[in-house]
Parts: C-alpha cells; structure tokens; sequence
C-alpha cells in the first residue's frame, strides 16, 4: 500500500473524532449560549460558584472554551495534542463533581465524564488520522513533542483545578462554621 494511502485506521479516527467533537461542542454550548437545555455562561457560573470552582463565571467560560473549542479542532483534526488534552483535562475537572457517587454514571458517578476524558487522551496520543487538517498542513501544530508535552501536562493541570475546589470547599465549609458559632444561643455563647 502506498505511504500516504487512507486506511481504515483513518476512517475510524474520522469517526470517532467527528462524533465526539460533536459531543463536547454541544456540551460547550450548553454553558456558553444556553443550548440543548444548558443555563448559558450565568447558570453554569452560578452552579460552578456553588460546587466550589471560583470564579464561576470565569470558569464556565473557560470550560465552554475547551468543550466548544476543542471538540471543533478534535472534529476537523487541528491541533489534536493540544484539543484533546483540553477535552480531557475539562472532563477530568468535571469528573471531581461526581465521584462522591461512585463509578457508574446511573447513580450519578464519574462513568460518563472518565469516558469522554480517556476518548481525548486517546485522540491526543494518537493523532488524527490521515483524512485531518493535521495530515493537510503537514502536521504543524500536531508534532510528536506536543503530543507528549500534552498527554504528560493534562493530569497535573487537572489535579491543579480540582485541588483549587477542593480548598475553596473547604474554606467555604470554615466560614459556615465559623458564623454557626458567632449566631445567638450557639454552643460557643452558651
């Protein structure tokens, strides 16, 4: 078979890197337009504020970059190192929500989110294919080097922002505590 042949292999990256990017698009517009029954940069704020990623109106529109913005570079197979990894990175984030209820997504645990994170892990390692923008433009933006920086970079980012929550929870959690015991008849006046 000749070199630059289409195989398989490449259909089925054009497969996968289609129907996925269009999931993580529709998810990204979900929080930056109020798509497909989502609640729009506000909603999503509000709701990220609460679950303890602060700023929440920063980031949801920083999830909704990665969600729209990858999930389009992943579709046509731009940047695929740097797409991918955003896509998993924002699906490992937005798995620390869920994993209080365990593993499978019916009893609300982080199934669903793991899937989509390990889909664009996947497609960062891999690349995307011969019938990509990637394969047309020889490759200028999906190097090997930014394929390992990617796959190597998106776990620690990730733990980053969640540790980030995690403290804002607890700080939360401190502050609550804290004008429990200053209100009258407390435990602490008593």
């Amino acid at each position: 078979m000749k070199r630059n042949a289409v195989e398989l292999r490449d259909v089925g990256l054009l497969a996968l890197r289609l129907g996925f990017g269009a999931v993580m698009m529709a998810h990204g517009a979900q929080k930056q337009f109020g798509a497909f029954g989502g609640h729009g940069i506000e909603g999503t704020g509000a709701f990220f504020d609460k679950v303890g990623f602060r700023p929440g109106r920063l980031n949801a529109r920083i999830a909704a970059a990665s969600e729209l913005g990858g999930g389009a570079l992943l579709a046509v197979g731009l940047a695929t190192p740097a797409a991918g990894a955003a896509a998993a990175g924002t699906m490992l984030v937005a798995g620390s929500i869920s994993r209080e209820h365990g593993f499978f997504a019916q009893e609300g645990g982080i199934e669903y989110q793991l899937v989509l994170a390990l889909v664009g892990g996947a497609l960062a390692l891999t690349g995307s294919g011969r019938l990509s923008l990637d394969h047309s433009t020889r490759h200028v933006v999906d190097k090997p080097w930014m394929r390992v920086f990617a796959a190597t970079s998106v776990v620690p980012a990730a733990v980053f922002v969640v540790s980030r929550r995690e403290r804002a929870l607890a700080a939360t959690a401190e502050d609550d505590d804290a004008q429990a015991s200053d209100q009258p008849g407390s435990a602490s006046q008593a």
